[in-house]
């Protein structure tokens, strides 16, 4: 079996202001393989994209769970950002979420759910932000953003666990 992602999708948010980014991958290993690659925080660098500089500040070792506050920066075109994420829902190996607490978003509230399925697991992305200023920034500038750093990060993470497909003994 392959590993098989959708590219990121917009919409405007049904139940609340703002917008709904979506991503879904499948990968052919057991939940808890894939819960643990995305519950390990040190993840977030190779899956982010190189032109962002991300950074985490937290002091290692990070210990994801309920409650765990992580703090880094990045740069967006070429602007320093610094970002705190707290840990608001923690099931392993089925689900969790971040939220920005501080950030450049009025709203950043990521869900991560997995799904065991037939010879695997199904991720899913649930983003729901709203931006500063509106829909007109959200058009022009944010949504072509989000939809950059996502598509890199669902092609980083096809390429990741391939290799851990081919290196897995079931």
């Amino acid at each position: 079996m392959e590993i098989t992602f959708t590219y990121p999708t917009f919409a405007k948010h049904p139940e609340k202001k703002g917008y709904r980014l979506t991503t879904e991958m499948f990968v052919p290993l057991p939940i808890e393989h894939v819960f643990d690659f995305f519950a390990d925080a040190n993840q977030l660098e190779h899956i982010t994209p190189p032109w962002l500089g991300f950074q985490i500040l937290t002091p290692a070792p990070i210990e994801l769970q309920q409650g765990a506050l992580l703090d880094y920066k990045l740069k967006l075109h070429g602007l320093p950002i610094k970002w705190r994420t707290e840990i608001c829902h923690w099931e392993p190996p089925t689900s969790f979420i971040d939220q920005q607490l501080r950030g450049p978003y009025k709203r950043w509230y990521h869900k991560h759910v997995f799904e065991p399925t037939d010879g695997g697991t199904k991720v899913y992305d649930d983003v729901h932000y709203i931006v500063p200023l509106g829909g007109l920034v959200n058009r022009l500038f944010v949504q072509r953003e989000l939809k950059k750093i996502f598509s890199y990060r669902q092609e980083q993470l096809q390429k990741i666990f391939a290799d851990r497909v081919a290196n897995y003994d079931t």
